[in-house]
């Protein structure tokens, strides 16, 4: 058998759907565990809503999550005459016909089916009919000429064995009347003309894929396999479509998520291997097989991407993770100043606690990163007589100290405590809000030694507090 090489085809009329990034990640994973090849073909022929940012977008989004595709992009427009020719082919070898229908007749016949509750399917008019007696007014279609008699199975790789009774497959048209090809002539045709072994997609595509089939077999070429991986749903169960939130991979990126939690969460959306959740790469690799690809629909769960994404920020290398930060808050926060890179460095242990995401430790970093604090105005209102009496009396109390360290700082702390009759909270929440402008976020001591004696200080002298 031929070395395995499979494809993602995506359209670039609107950005990647995260459904079309697992269904490439699949192909991909199953190409590199077959030692095969994996290819990108961009099915561009819609010309009115085709748009090159869309393709660009399409290509960025793969490499971000890590998928890399072998060879050029194919570019489906380029060999548009290559599928005419095939289409003609068929023609010619009585395996299609010219269909001389007016629009009118089509709907009218598409109204009756309406009322009688049917599917549609095309009358096979034209058929049969003779040459002779065609209009001269009206742009033929071609149509290629299904199987009517008996069923056909398509061994799915995932489903099983499917079949379908061959009378419910209208013959379906293969070159529109402006003599343009339609999607299932030129996604067979380019699949042939790729090579390619295996089709790895969407379970909505099971009815084409019966079509196609039978335009291999009119061709006399060899019939790829096909394995048809059920959709994903949303949480509430209906069907994900682009138009719903967090569908592409910028919505993930924007909030955070990083490329290897997100590619180890599509991985296990409709696929497992034993009760393994966390994957590396190489094990992905390793282990992904078309077996462990459920027949059921996938929900799509946010909560568990957080969850996942959450376990990557604990468990990376903190280098990684404060490159992936830097990265992160200069292309959609902020971009962080390098005198405060080293502090961050230094914080990211505290201030990865309890993040999800890397726009959380952005957060948690806020007070570092911005150079003027922006105060909650509901929590300045905390900030009384007596909690700025403790704010001055610590200020004082560390003004002689040479640097600040944990066991320096708790005994001033505690002392406070006891002198103004309240616990840790009645003097650690007024010294959180003057230096980083807010009662939530990391631990006192933690935020008092990644800014510094000098940054303190200044922090602590703020005129707000009179």
């Amino acid at each position: 058998m031929s070395k395995v090489a499979t494809r993602f085809a995506p359209s670039p009329t609107g950005a990647l759907h995260i459904g079309g990034v697992r269904t490439a990640l699949f192909n991909w994973l199953y190409s590199k565990n077959q030692k095969g090849t994996f290819h990108l073909r961009i099915e561009d022929t819609d010309k009115e809503r085709s748009k090159e940012e869309h393709r660009i977008q399409i290509v960025n989004s793969l490499k971000w999550i890590g998928i890399e595709y072998d060879g050029d992009e194919y570019i489906q427009s380029n060999k548009v005459e290559d599928h005419i020719k095939v289409a003609n082919e068929l023609l010619k070898n009585g395996n299609a016909y010219k269909c001389y229908c007016s629009s009118e007749e089509i709907e009218e016949q598409k109204k009756r089916a309406r009322q009688k509750k049917l599917p549609y399917i095309y009358n096979r008019k034209w058929r049969d009919a003779d040459e002779k007696g065609t209009p001269k007014d009206i742009e033929p279609v071609i149509r290629f000429k299904s199987k009517i008699e008996g069923s056909s199975i398509l061994k799915d790789l995932v489903q099983g064995d499917v079949e379908i009774e061959n009378n419910t497959i209208e013959d379906f048209i293969i070159l529109r009347n402006d003599g343009t090809p339609t999607y299932n002539l030129s996604a067979t045709v380019d699949d042939h003309q790729m090579g390619m072994t295996h089709i790895i997609r969407g379970d909505d595509h099971k009815i084409n894929t019966f079509k196609q089939i039978q335009i291999y077999l009119a061709m006399g070429w060899e019939v790829p396999s096909f394995a048809h991986i059920p959709l994903i749903h949303t949480i509430e169960g209906k069907k994900l479509s682009k138009r719903d939130n967090a569908s592409t991979l910028d919505d993930y990126s924007k909030i955070g998520i990083m490329p290897d939690a997100l590619r180890n969460y599509l991985l296990r959306l409709g696929w497992s291997y034993q009760d393994k959740e966390i994957f590396t790469l190489d094990e992905s690799i390793k282990y992904f097989n078309l077996e462990g690809i459920g027949k059921s629909p996938s929900k799509l769960d946010m909560s568990r991407i957080l969850s996942v994404n959450e376990h990557y920020i604990k468990m990376i290398d903190e280098q990684e993770l404060f490159k992936s930060l830097i990265e992160y808050c200069e292309i959609y926060k902020k971009k962080i100043k390098p005198e405060k890179e080293e502090k961050i460095k230094n914080s990211l242990s505290f201030l990865k606690n309890k993040a999800k995401t890397l726009e959380d430790i952005f957060n948690n970093a806020k007070y570092i990163i911005l150079d003027k604090i922006n105060f909650n105005p509901d929590d300045l209102k905390l900030i009384d007589d007596k909690a700025k009496k403790i704010i001055q009396e610590f200020k004082t109390e560390i003004s002689s100290l040479d640097n600040l360290n944990r066991e320096i700082l708790e005994p001033i702390v505690n002392n406070l405590i006891k002198k103004h009759e309240t616990n840790f909270k009645g003097v650690g929440q007024p010294l959180r809000i003057i230096l980083t402008g807010s009662k939530f976020g990391p631990g006192l001591y933690d935020i008092l030694i990644s800014l510094g004696k000098e940054e303190v200080n200044l922090r602590l002298g703020n005129e707000i507090i009179g």
